[in-house]
């Protein structure tokens, strides 16, 4: 398998520094920053293309780790060439016109769109619990300040509404509520608290159905680089990468 990725930051960074299976060459590298590229791709000793066109002609997958409008711009091209696409800004997925395109278009060339389950625990249990009815899910995220781009002393409510709403005002912070919503297949409630207290991504997720109840709680060390982003987000990515080449699965 031959693998692109389209955004060189930290998540980009992570996965070509774990992944050295046979079978899985990372080879082609780009972003709109050419020089990020260009140094990713000397670390792995890739290629840095100019433009998407250059990539997709030549990969089996392309890895997009870059932001929800660089994915509008970038997923039916790549799908529409039956290349197979990994999605890590799942927030633009809220979009329903835009999600239900990316499943027609991939449908008809036979491609397929993989969503790594990123900064959280339990979307196993969650997409075994939807095959009955689930009837409430909730997610509460608590950050620190520099991950949300704010100066507080104590701890404040930013956000309390729906999946929807979230992911448009906190585009780049809050892919696990979109996450969850899509494997809920619904448009779950969201709480989102700034906490000089925390040094960490702290994801709360509560779910209850009829297959019972379950709550999960993740704390997240974030990227020194990029504290928006959650270390455990890249490495879902780095095991589904993995899985690939695996011949035995556990988990839904």
């Amino acid at each position: 398998m031959i693998v692109g990725i389209v955004g060189c930051g930290a998540i980009a960074n992570t996965i070509v520094n774990e992944i050295s299976e046979d079978g899985i060459e990372i080879k082609y590298f780009y972003d709109r920053d050419i020089e990020r590229a260009e140094n990713l791709a000397q670390i792995a000793n890739g290629i840095a293309v100019i433009k998407l066109e250059d990539m997709i002609k030549k990969v089996d997958l392309v890895v997009e780790a870059a932001s929800p409008m660089a994915l509008k711009g970038i997923a039916v091209p790549i799908l529409e060439k039956g290349v197979d696409l990994m999605v890590m800004s799942v927030g633009a997925l809220m979009d329903k016109e835009f999600r239900d395109n990316v499943h027609k278009v991939a449908q008809e060339n036979k491609a397929k769109v993989y969503a790594p389950s990123g900064a959280i625990v339990g979307l196993d249990g969650i997409k075994a619990a939807s095959i009955g009815k689930i009837t409430q899910a909730s997610l509460t995220t608590r950050k620190a300040p520099k991950s949300l781009g704010r100066e507080v002393e104590e701890e404040e409510i930013l956000f309390e509404g729906k999946a929807s709403e979230a992911v448009e005002k906190f585009p780049v912070n809050i892919n696990v509520a979109a996450s969850l919503s899509i494997a809920c297949n619904m448009d779950i409630d969201v709480k989102i608290i700034v906490d000089p207290k925390v040094d960490r991504n702290v994801h709360e997720v509560v779910v209850k159905g009829d297959f019972g109840e379950f709550r999960t709680s993740s704390e997240n060390y974030p990227f020194a680089a990029n504290p928006k982003t959650s270390m455990l987000a890249a490495f879902s990515a780095i095991k589904l990468l993995k899985s690939f080449n695996e011949c035995f699965s556990v988990g839904t």
